[in-house]
C-alpha cells in the first residue's frame, strides 16, 4: 500500500499493480504543485496552469476503436466513425497498458457523468499526469464525498506515455489509439496526453447506454434557461457561433457542450466547460475570459514574450487552443446542472454559400432532417486547399460521437416534439448578400437580436415566408434586425445567380442524405430541400 495514503483503491481489475503510487483524490492545489514540480505546465498571471498535450493537440478520430463483440456487433453504427476491434485484441492492450501504469506514480480520482441523480454514471480516471488529472475534476461532476471501496460504473485509463510497439497485430493503425469497451466498461486512452479524448470518449459512453437502456436523447448542444424556466438549447458544429449566443449575460448557462433530455427535463453531463481560446478576449466573451483563473487549464497556448499572459491570438502550437474549467467558474451558471424541457432550439449553421435564411421556423420532421444533416461549411483559407466554399455534414452536429445510427437519435428528438409547444430554429450565422469572398458574415448583433426575440416570442406572430428551394418558412421582420436582412434572396445582386447557389446547396444536402435514406421514415425524407 502507498505509505502516502492510508486508502487505496483497488486497480487490479485494471491489471494494475497493487503495490503501484497512487495519488487519489489530490486536491486541485497539490495536483498544480505537482504538475509544476514534474514540469508538466506553468501558471499564467491569473492562476491558470498552461500545458502542452505534446504531438496530439485534437482529437485523433482514426485511431478511435469499439471492442465488436456480442454487447455491440448488432447495435453499432459501424464505419469510419465506429471501427471495430476484437475483444481479445482490446483486452491484451488493457492488460499491457495497466502493467505499464502499474510502474508509474499515478493520479487516480472518482466522478460522475449525468447531473440527474436518476441517470448519473459513476466514473474512476487513472492518469499519467497530473494535469490530466485536473482536466478530469474540471469537466466531470464533482462529488461531495468518493467511495474509495466501490467499483465504478467506468473507468478511464489515460496512459499517454503508452506506444503500442506492434498495432498492426491488434488491428490498430498506429501506436496511439482509443478503444471503448462497453463489456469491460472501459475507455482505454493510449499515445495521447490530448484530454478532449477522456471526455469525448464518455460522451460516445452515454450516446450508447442512455437512448438504449433510458431512451434518453443525448445532445451535443449548449444550454440555458432564465429565472421562469425557459431554456433553449444551441446545436452547432465549430464556427457557428454555439458558444457565444449560449453565453448571454442575461441568461442562466446550464452547461456549454453535453446534455442529455428525458421526460422531467435537461441535464448537464458534465460539471465543467471545455471552450476553445483561440481569439479569446474579455470583449467578446467576458465570461469565458474570466473562468481563466486558479483550477482551470488551459492547453496548447502561447504566452507573450518574457511574460506569463496568454496570447489567444497565437496559433503556432494550434488552433485548436483550450482551457478546461469548473462550471462554477461562470457567474450565474446553473449549479445543479438541470433545467425544464426546452422551449426553443437553435440549429445553428455558418452556411458560407450564403443562400440559408437567417432564421427559419421547423417543422418536427424539419428538424429531424436537419438535426441528422448537421450543416455548416468550411470557406476558404480554413484548410488546405480550401479554395471555394464546401459544404460540411455531421449527423446529430456531433457525428465522431454517435455509437448508433442518426436515425436513432432523430426518432427520440421527434418523441420529445411531438405533442408540444416546442420551437425549432435554423439559424444562419455565415454569409449573407452573397457567397464567401461576395457577400458578407452577418452581424453578430443581427443574430442576436433574433434569438432573443424567438425566445421572447415576438416572432411567433410576424408574418412568414417559405423558401421556394429549402421548403424552410423565415420571418420578413424582427425587431432590431433591417428588414432587408430576413430576406436571403432580395440581398442579392441577381435572383438568377441566388437560385443557381441555392440548389447547389440543396443538392450537396439531397447527396448527403442518401446514407440515411433507408432508416428514416418518409415524412422526414420528403422534409428535405426541393430541386427544381
Amino acid at each position: 500500500m502507498n505509505s502516502l495514503e492510508t486508502v487505496m483503491p483497488d486497480l487490479t481489475y485494471l491489471f494494475i499493480n497493487e503495490n503501484a503510487t497512487v495519488h487519489y483524490q489530490k486536491e486541485v492545489a497539490e495536483l498544480v504543485e505537482t504538475a509544476i514540480l514534474n514540469q508538466e505546465g506553468h501558471l499564467t498571471h491569473t492562476g491558470a496552469l498552461a500545458a502542452d498535450t505534446g504531438y496530439f493537440t485534437g482529437r485523433a478520430p482514426k485511431d478511435r476503436f469499439i471492442v465488436y463483440d456480442d454487447l455491440t456487433k448488432d447495435e453499432i453504427w459501424w464505419g469510419p466513425v465506429n471501427q471495430p476491434i476484437s475483444a481479445d485484441s482490446a483486452g491484451t492492450l488493457l492488460e499491457q497498458v495497466g502493467a505499464y501504469l502499474g510502474e508509474r506514480e499515478l493520479y487516480v480520482r472518482d466522478g460522475l457523468a449525468v447531473s440527474d441523480p436518476d441517470h448519473c454514471v459513476s466514473i474512476r480516471a487513472i492518469t499519467e499526469t497530473a494535469f490530466q488529472n485536473i482536466f478530469v475534476n474540471n469537466l466531470f461532476i464533482r462529488p461531495g464525498t468518493a467511495d474509495v471501496n466501490a467499483r465504478p460504473d467506468w473507468s478511464i485509463l489515460a496512459a499517454p506515455g503508452f506506444r503500442c510497439p506492434n498495432p498492426e497485430q491488434y488491428g490498430l493503425r498506429q501506436s496511439n489509439f482509443v478503444i471503448i469497451d462497453f463489456t469491460r466498461q472501459v475507455i482505454l486512452i493510449a499515445g495521447t496526453a490530448y484530454t478532449g479524448e477522456i471526455k469525448k470518449g464518455m460522451f460516445s459512453v452515454l450516446n450508447f447506454i442512455l437512448p438504449l437502456r433510458k431512451r434518453i436523447l443525448p445532445m451535443h448542444c449548449s444550454a440555458n434557461t432564465d429565472t421562469s424556466g425557459s431554456t433553449a438549447l444551441f446545436f452547432g458544429l465549430s464556427g457557428t457561433g454555439k458558444t457565444t449566443l449560449s453565453a448571454d449575460h442575461d441568461r442562466l448557462l446550464v452547461g456549454d457542450d453535453e446534455h442529455g433530455w428525458d421526460a422531467g427535463g435537461i441535464f448537464n453531463f458534465e460539471g465543467g466547460c471545455y471552450a476553445k481560446c483561440v481569439g479569446l478576449d474579455r470583449t467578446r466573451e467576458p465570461e469565458i475570459f474570466d473562468a481563466i483563473r486558479f483550477g482551470a487549464l488551459l492547453e496548447n497556448t502561447v504566452f507573450y514574450p518574457g511574460s506569463r499572459t496568454p496570447d489567444y491570438e497565437n496559433t503556432t502550437k494550434t488552433e485548436n487552443t483550450r482551457v478546461a474549467y469548473p462550471i462554477e467558474h461562470i457567474a450565474g451558471s446553473v449549479r445543479s446542472g438541470r433545467a425544464p424541457a426546452p422551449k426553443n432550439i437553435f440549429f445553428l449553421t455558418a452556411d458560407a454559400f450564403g443562400v440559408i435564411p437567417p432564421i427559419s421556423l421547423l417543422s418536427t420532421t424539419q428538424a429531424m432532417y436537419h438535426f441528422i444533416s448537421g450543416y455548416t461549411a468550411k470557406v476558404a483559407g480554413t484548410e488546405v486547399d480550401v479554395k471555394i466554399p464546401q459544404a460540411v455534414f455531421s449527423a446529430c452536429f456531433g457525428e465522431a460521437f454517435l455509437p448508433l445510427h442518426p436515425a436513432h437519435y432523430a426518432e427520440l428528438l421527434r418523441g420529445r416534439l411531438t405533442g408540444t409547444d416546442i420551437r425549432v430554429w435554423l439559424v444562419n450565422t455565415g454569409w449573407i448578400a452573397g457567397p464567401y469572398g461576395v457577400g458578407r458574415r452577418i452581424k453578430l448583433d443581427y443574430t442576436r437580436a433574433m434569438v432573443r426575440a424567438a425566445l421572447a416570442g415576438s416572432l411567433h406572430d410576424a408574418a412568414f415566408r417559405t423558401h421556394p428551394v429549402f421548403k424552410l418558412q423565415y420571418p420578413t421582420a424582427c425587431p432590431g434586425v433591417p428588414d432587408a436582412i430576413m430576406d436571403p434572396v432580395s440581398l442579392w445582386a441577381n435572383d438568377t445567380a441566388y437560385y443557381a447557389q441555392a440548389n447547389r446547396l440543396a443538392a450537396l444536402f439531397v447527396e448527403n442524405f442518401k446514407k440515411f435514406e433507408t432508416a428514416v421514415s418518409a415524412d422526414v425524407r420528403a422534409a428535405g430541400p426541393y430541386i427544381p
